[in-house]
């Protein structure tokens, strides 16, 4: 992140990321970079790729636990430097009520630079969810709200709430395979044990919106860094 923004800061353009929140551990590097630096980010847009849904199709209150907006200020935003943090509107989370808000501004700004992202053991990217569309059909889906699989709330209870399944909300928004796949770069990061499996999918399983990871195979410049454990032999 730190090299491509002083990369495009030397060379007077903006930088335009599209972000997941989690896993966070990244982003205490990022800030100790930027202050240490002295990186100005007065000229780079950080997209926020998801968030969650409340019973009311809106996005869940700043005082809830799953409010991503809220875990990206306290993990990201409020440790940086005042002086070289970019306005508060170059920090975009995906709204249900403005859907056309991020595929408006990234044509606006010219596109995204990379895309950063996890996936799922299902394959989702952001939330992103299998589906039975054509590829061609699902890669053109844009920022849009979406209900949370099972298997992808099962995990958030799993990891996140201690099984906790009924306090995970089922709808969330998220920018979309179309805003994701346009980007000129895909860095995907993977470091949990179960990723072996789905990474086997994602890089050498048929290209399929039933598994949206594995549609990375058909991006130009798509890559996947993998922790040792993350590519461990299934059995």
């Amino acid at each position: 992140m730190t090299d491509k923004i002083e990369e495009n800061n030397r060379q007077g353009k903006r930088t335009v990321f599209i972000i997941p929140f989690g896993p966070t551990g990244q982003y205490p590097v990022f800030v100790d970079l930027v202050n240490t630096r002295r990186i100005s980010l007065t000229q780079v847009w950080l997209i926020t790729m998801d968030d969650w849904l409340d019973s009311d199709g809106d996005l869940v209150g700043l005082d809830n636990i799953h409010s991503l907006r809220r875990k990206m200020n306290q993990v990201l935003y409020s440790k940086i430097d005042k002086s070289l943090l970019m306005p508060e509107e170059q920090r975009i989370y995906p709204d249900p009520k403005w859907l056309v808000r991020i595929p408006d501004l990234i044509e606006a700004l010219g596109g995204v630079d990379i895309c950063f992202a996890g996936f799922g053991i299902n394959g989702h990217l952001g939330f992103n969810e299998p589906s039975d569309l054509s590829i061609e059909e699902f890669a053109k889906l844009p920022t849009r709200v979406v209900k949370i699989s099972e298997t992808t709330r099962t995990i958030k209870a799993s990891t996140g709430v201690n099984g906790a399944m009924e306090d995970i909300p089922l709808y969330g928004v998220t920018v979309g395979m179309k805003e994701m796949l346009c980007a000129e770069k895909v860095s995907v990061y993977c470091f949990r044990d179960w990723h072996s499996g789905a990474i086997r999918r994602a890089c050498c399983g048929t290209v399929s919106a039933s598994f949206p990871a594995s549609l990375l195979q058909n991006h130009p410049n798509a890559s996947i860094v993998c922790s040792p454990n993350a590519i461990a032999p299934c059995y």
